[in-house]
């Protein structure tokens, strides 16, 4: 996986090839002749206060007080836990508020007769942007991707300043059901281009019919001559392979009036392609060149995946010919300690621990995502459903003032733009345009609100389906009023026995759960019936907000905001694993109704006598053993249930072994621990690169003398490091109201982290000390 992530990077970065020298200290250099389309990256010296300032938006303003950083920047994570924060359940009671952010900058005199372009990838929220004193217009959707141009208003040539001003405004909370996050939370580019250019999100490729004998990439470029006179162009398109080789080139001619576009379709054959799929992510790349006079005046690299999909009412879903469940999770946006902010290696680090569950598919709940997650998601095989928006006209919790304020004016242009960035990524297999709406769906303008976002997506990307998560659908008659049938697959949120009874009633439907809990019920829901495509979880991780003080975080994922296992982790890696599984649980509190934990040491109030004790296991055998003495062996069960066990508590050893076959093919086993004497660190690498999107995970775990991690330590753990920097701290407590930019934490059930970011090349020494236990300390090589 490694080796084919690194070669889709490389691909991704041949555009920047072109670029000489790179933006230094705000500055760009010369445009060098070979340069055609210039990308650079904009992250850097931004100036930032976090208050509402009269006059920010001018030109001329004194910001040399300001606090200078880079972005992405997440200002609401820095704050402090408070009840009375009017961000309230949703937003997890961390601050709310205005913040501004300035950037200087100077650009050469011969890119006065360019383009330039300003791509935001997400500003949170209500973001107003000013190029030297000029307004450039508003975006209320936090989440979306949108530019601007530049050009008219820009001061061209030596020692002529430009200035970037872009205010963020979330101070109308409650704003939503889930942390969001406060300001320039993703990356930003300035893009220089030539008056007649390749459109933004301008290239959409498609790949029907593809088999592994042959298949016709259908590549459309649409082309924008912003110039004065009419330009006669020629659209070069390569296809190159996975390793870069190109396989094909066409060319087409066209000319294009002054002020005008135009669409050139090209249809590439690609003999004998390597399908995408789950577990062989190839990818593609177009390179499409646009001419003019013999010379290149634009160009751009896209990639994709070729690969065929569909969704069948009687066997669910289908990819490149083999038909198998969507075994999915939902995922909200936060990075837990990080915030709204999440640098790349923080959705790597996720997606790997998703992988190891059985996880093959994710939600985005309930909004666009970052562009590099979908990256992401193709480089590690995902697929994806691909959301617009939580609410249309009407909100849902008690005073929210979230995007319902703003669907009817913003809908169109914000699914436009997401549909648009994203419809190249083989990752995506539908789109949702909702989540437990509100809206009256059993009325006639109920039905136009959804038809017209399906229309709308099928329009800008015909070849994907388009559902919904709808929600109690007995109250709303969508079952039984027509609208389901309007539906290309009917999405339903839990009661999955109604939606069974649905595709009974009706089985010419496709049906799809898309949130679900992690019940046997369920499971059995999907299991058991060829024609549920799959089922989203909620949630793959716990994320922050929609809590009731004192908690903070919602606490239903399959792993906790730092990556531990959760016990309803552990058991869905028993129902969706492909490799054998085996693990132990056992209930708290003498079998009465406290959490499942995965340990064999006792807290304080677990006085019991009778250890309830239960086996998650895809084995076809289970045996149990206490301090060596078997306890039995119990046989898989029909439903795949948990095995159980009433075990008489002794310190010492419980093991598990688990048999294919009566041959041991997985085993599992916990001992009792002692005091704690010593912190031990481990990290996800131990090399790592210095940029932005690189964080190393260091896990601090308290262990005995004996080398057994104790679960029920929290002390707290003094983090230092010489040679990177202490980006956040967390111990994924539900209930701890930290901070989370610190260089302490307490240990929560014996574990905490810090996420750590390079500052030079070289090596990285932290160290984790705490009165009375034997320091721990890890080295990391840090690359340039």
């Amino acid at each position: 996986m490694h080796e084919k992530m690194m070669n889709r990077l490389k691909i991704t970065w041949l555009t920047l090839a072109f670029v000489a020298t790179f933006i230094q200290q705000g500055v760009f250099a010369q445009n060098p002749a070979k340069q055609v389309r210039i990308i650079n990256n904009f992250d850097k010296e931004w100036s930032f206060i976090q208050e509402d300032v009269p006059g920010a938006e001018k030109e001329v303003f004194n910001d040399t007080k300001w606090r200078r950083l880079d972005v992405p920047h997440d200002w609401s994570i820095e704050g402090t836990y408070d009840k009375a924060n009017p961000t309230g359940r949703g937003g997890g009671y961390l601050p709310a508020g205005i913040g501004w952010y300035r950037k200087h900058f100077t650009l050469g005199e011969n890119l006065a007769n360019s383009k330039v372009t300003i791509q935001f990838d997400g500003v949170m929220a209500n973001s107003e942007v000013w190029i030297n004193g000029h307004s450039l217009g508003i975006r209320p959707y936090g989440y979306i991707s949108f530019n601007y141009e530049l050009s008219k208003y820009l001061n061209f040539g030596k020692g002529k300043t430009n200035v970037i001003a872009v205010k963020a405004d979330n101070s109308v909370q409650p704003a939503s059901r889930y942390y969001t996050g406060a300001g320039i939370y993703r990356h930003v580019r300035l893009v220089v281009t030539n008056e007649v250019h390749i459109d933004n999100w301008g290239v959409y490729i498609t790949t029907p019919g593809a088999t592994v004998q042959k298949a016709v990439v259908k590549v459309q470029t649409k082309v924008l001559n912003e110039s004065a006179k009419s330009a006669d162009i020629t659209v070069e398109t390569a296809v190159l392979d996975p390793e870069g080789k190109v396989v094909q080139t066409v060319r087409s001619s066209q000319a294009i009036a002054a002020q005008n576009n135009g669409v050139v379709e090209q249809n590439i054959e690609v003999p004998r392609p390597r399908l995408w799929d789950l577990t062989h992510t190839q990818l593609y790349t177009t390179q499409t060149k646009i001419k003019a006079d013999g010379k290149v005046i634009d160009d751009q690299l896209n990639t994709f995946g070729i690969r065929d999909f569909k969704f069948e009412a009687a066997t669910g879903f289908w990819l490149n010919g083999q038909n198998f469940k969507l075994k999915g999770v939902c995922l909200h946006h936060d990075g837990g300690a990080l915030g709204s902010a999440v640098p790349l290696s923080v959705w790597k680090y996720r997606f790997t621990l998703l992988k190891q569950a059985g996880v093959n598919a994710i939600r985005t709940s309930h909004n666009p995502v970052a562009p590099e997650f979908l990256d992401l998601c193709d480089q590690m095989g995902f697929l994806v459903m691909d959301e617009t928006f939580d609410t249309w006209t009407a909100a849902k919790d008690n005073g929210e003032m979230g995007y319902n304020r703003f669907f009817k004016e913003w809908w169109e242009r914000d699914t436009r733009d997401m549909v648009l960035r994203d419809r190249n990524h083989p990752s995506i297999v539908i789109y949702s345009v909702g989540n437990e709406i509100h809206d009256d769906l059993n009325s006639p303008e109920g039905f136009k609100k959804y038809k017209d976002q399906q229309d709308l997506v099928h329009q800008l990307d015909p070849g994907r389906p388009v559902t919904m998560a709808l929600f109690r659908p007995a109250l709303s008659k969508v079952y039984t009023n027509g609208f389901a049938e309007t539906m290309d697959v009917v999405g339903q949120n839990y009661r999955e026995n109604e939606l069974v009874a649905l595709h009974n009633q009706k089985p010419n439907l496709k049906v799809l759960g898309t949130e679900n809990t992690h019940v046997l019920q369920q499971y059995l829901a999907l299991r058991d019936y060829p024609f549920m495509a799959g089922q989203f979880l909620w949630t793959g991780f716990d994320y922050l907000g929609e809590a009731d003080w004192p908690e903070t975080t919602f606490g239903q994922g399959l792993f906790d905001r730092i990556g531990n296992w959760r016990q309803q982790g552990l058991q869905r890696q028993s129902w969706w694993s492909d490799q054998p599984v085996v693990h132990i649980v056992r209930r708290q509190d003498n079998g009465g109704a406290g959490d499942w934990v995965n340990n064999w040491t006792p807290t304080d109030f677990d006085t019991y006598d009778d250890a309830k004790v239960a086996v998650y296991s895809n084995c076809d055998e289970a045996e149990l053993f206490l301090n060596g003495v078997s306890l039995g062996t119990k046989v898989k069960p029909a439903d795949d249930s948990p095995r159980l066990w009433d075990v008489t508590f002794e310190k010492g050893t419980l093991k598990v072994i688990g048999k294919n076959k009566g041959k041991v093919v997985a085993t599992e086993e916990f001992k009792t621990a002692g005091p704690p004497a010593k912190i031990v660190l481990s990290s996800d690498r131990l090399t790592m690169n210095n940029n932005w999107d690189e964080v190393t995970f260091v896990t601090a775990k308290v262990y005995d003398a004996n080398g057994n991690l104790c679960p029920n330590a929290d002390n707290l753990i003094q983090f230092s490091v010489d040679g990177a920097t202490i980006d956040a701290v967390d111990n994924g407590n539900v209930v701890s109201h930290e901070r989370y930019k610190a260089t302490e934490r307490h240990a929560y059930r014996g574990i905490c982290m810090a996420m750590i970011k390079g500052k030079h090349a070289g090596k990285a020494e932290i160290k984790a000390s705490s009165d009375g236990l034997e320091s721990g300390s890890l080295k990391i090589n840090i690359n340039e």
